[in-house]
């Protein structure tokens, strides 16, 4: 992704230690280990553990790595938590979400080969906000891989703002895309951009809650 990513582990290391405390809640939008097994992802996944945090993650499209969410689950650390097609509160923090997928605004959607995705998309992210909203919490935020909005037809944030969501956070894109990824609000829903390279390597305050 060029020059920027020299030393990111170094520098995502350096920024989130001076910068997390140990009861904040950190988001992570997928795509942690280029490893295409589980047992080579371990060393991303134990230093991950090992930064200050209670810690959150979703897949993204680049976590080959990935098995079996169970497998995956038994293989983390104490802080460190996964996401998939359910949610958690901590703190009095409701956090749901899911990968999601290129919306069909987006010029590479293919409606043959993408339809089926995009679809599957929506579903786990109902089953998500639906797990939601059997918790008691006080805020909630919706993590998203691929962003999450387009247009309004084909926006993926009217569905977190009408499960009560305030706040949205995604990544995948990176480099030049980063520099214009859409940040705003939507549907009274703020959206973020938080790929490593938006941030500089290092944790963004998205908002601060007493609990």
């Amino acid at each position: 992704f060029g020059p920027a990513w020299e030393d990111h582990q170094q520098k995502i290391e350096a920024n989130w230690r001076a910068t997390v405390a140990p009861d904040d809640l950190v988001l992570l939008c997928g795509d942690l280990s280029w490893a295409m097994k589980l047992e080579e992802a371990l060393p991303d996944l134990e230093f991950i553990e090992s930064l200050p945090g209670v810690k959150y993650f979703i897949r993204g499209n680049h976590d080959y790595w990935f098995d079996r969410p169970g497998r995956v689950r038994r293989a983390l650390g104490p802080t460190t938590h996964l996401i998939r097609f359910d949610a958690a509160v901590h703190r009095g923090v409701g956090i749901c979400g899911v990968r999601g997928w290129l919306l069909p605004t987006h010029p590479d959607y293919q409606e043959e080969s993408d339809r089926r995705h995009w679809r599957r998309a929506r579903l786990r992210l109902e089953m998500s906000l639906k797990a939601l909203q059997s918790l008691d919490w006080e805020v909630a935020v919706a993590m998203f891989h691929y962003p999450p909005v387009g247009n309004a037809e084909q926006s993926l944030v009217e569905m977190v703002a009408r499960a009560g969501v305030s706040h949205c956070v995604y990544g995948h894109l990176h480099g030049p895309d980063a520099a214009g990824a859409f940040e705003g609000e939507v549907a009274g829903v703020s959206v973020r951009c938080v790929s490593a390279d938006r941030v500089g390597f290092s944790p963004l305050e998205i908002f601060h809650h007493r609990c």
